[in-house]
């Protein structure tokens, strides 16, 4: 019987590696292979669907497959290169060092060393699977022998019941008919925030001067969410900008649809998942082109080939300017969405890793 084995550093719940662990996870075991989930460490919603990787020795078999969800650094890669296993990885894309150097010393180390893991592990893999073409090119680069694309998988197939009613009213009420331009991710410097705060005070004094900019996610680098938001009150922004966090999915799917634009200008993104949460709100989108951003947008939005305040700005009071392109816009977001519709890629990851299984097999 086929089995193919996952190793996560951490395995956590409402976090997109932690539902693609688990989604993959099921559908292995769907597909008629034995796949368990195997982690340095699991929060305590998770503990029953994981065991720690020290473990593994005691229970693999031959003919084990062994899949690693890379994306920070973990002792999990160490055990990894000591291990006869074949081994695939699965790359969502480590933020270079440089963005935390000055902010957070202690993570710049960190993320300097999970580097320095993709860097060994890339050459000892038989197959590197990639979220994008973008990822897929630093496995290549870094001495992967064979890579291929698959996106990371989400289902975001979701009814209208999704959306929490009276938090879309409260959000409503707070800024009126004035423009609200939205990004979610969490708040660290690959992210840019001080560039939206930047097109912000743009669009405010040229098109709208009660336009509101709503932050969505995690303050994961302090130093750096600190500064975001003392510019914004240098700036005289403060009651300008708003930050939601710990959103259930309810709200956050609220504050989508309550936004009139989603701005990205992200500088290094692997794949950037909301994006495609946007697209299924309906929320037209503004972005950068950096990192992989272009090619997960394709044609369902702004490409900016800079971020520019005043660039920015212009973009997005084009759209406010013109429905009908805010409406070609979110239906061009809709259709790409089913680019990465689950079954598509819950089926393309089965078939990856069974050529993976069969080729260890030797069968033709």
């Amino acid at each position: 019987m086929t089995a193919v084995h996952q190793f996560v550093p951490a395995l956590l719940p409402r976090d997109a590696t932690g539902d693609h662990t688990r989604a993959l996870r099921d559908a292995f075991r769907s597909a008629g292979w034995e796949s368990d989930i195997y982690v340095e460490a699991a929060h305590d919603e998770l503990q029953d669907e994981a065991t720690y990787f020290e473990e593994y020795p005691a229970r693999a078999r031959p003919g084990d497959v062994l899949l690693y969800q890379l994306g920070t650094s973990s002792p999990v890669a160490e055990f990894l290169l000591g291990r006869a296993e074949p081994l695939v990885l699965d790359y969502h894309n480590v933020t270079p060092e440089s963005f935390y150097e000055g902010w957070e010393d202690h993570t710049a180390v960190k993320v300097a060393l999970a580097r320095r893991q993709v860097a060994a592990l890339a050459p000892k893999a038989v197959l590197g699977i990639a979220d994008s073409a973008f990822n897929a090119r630093e496995l290549e680069e870094l001495g992967c022998p064979a890579t291929t694309v698959v996106p990371i998988l989400v289902d975001l197939h979701v009814d209208a019941d999704r959306v929490d009613g009276h938090e879309r009213v409260r959000l409503a009420a707070d800024h009126g008919a004035s423009t609200v331009l939205l990004f979610v991710g969490r708040i660290s410097p690959n992210k840019a925030h001080q560039r939206l705060v930047e097109a912000l005070w743009i669009y405010r004094r040229i098109y709208d001067p009660g336009a509101r900019l709503h932050f969505v996610g995690p303050a994961v680098t302090p130093a750096y969410a600190d500064a975001v938001f003392a510019f914004a009150d240098e700036l005289g922004l403060a009651d300008a900008v708003r930050h939601g966090e710990d959103l259930t999915e309810a709200e956050l799917a609220a504050w989508y649809q309550d936004a009139d634009v989603f701005v990205c200008l992200s500088e290094h993104e692997g794949f950037c998942i909301p994006l495609l949460e946007a697209m299924q709100a309906g929320t037209p989108i503004v972005a950068l082109d950096a990192g992989a951003v272009g090619e997960t947008l394709a044609d369902a939005g702004i490409l900016l080939p800079t971020a520019r305040p005043a660039t920015v700005a212009a973009a997005v009071a084009r759209i406010r300017g013109d429905t009908a392109l805010a409406h070609r816009l979110a239906d061009a977001g809709r259709r790409r969405l089913a680019d990465f519709a689950a079954p598509i890629t819950r089926q393309r990851f089965v078939d990856v890793l069974a050529g993976v299984a069969d080729a260890e097999r030797g069968v033709a």
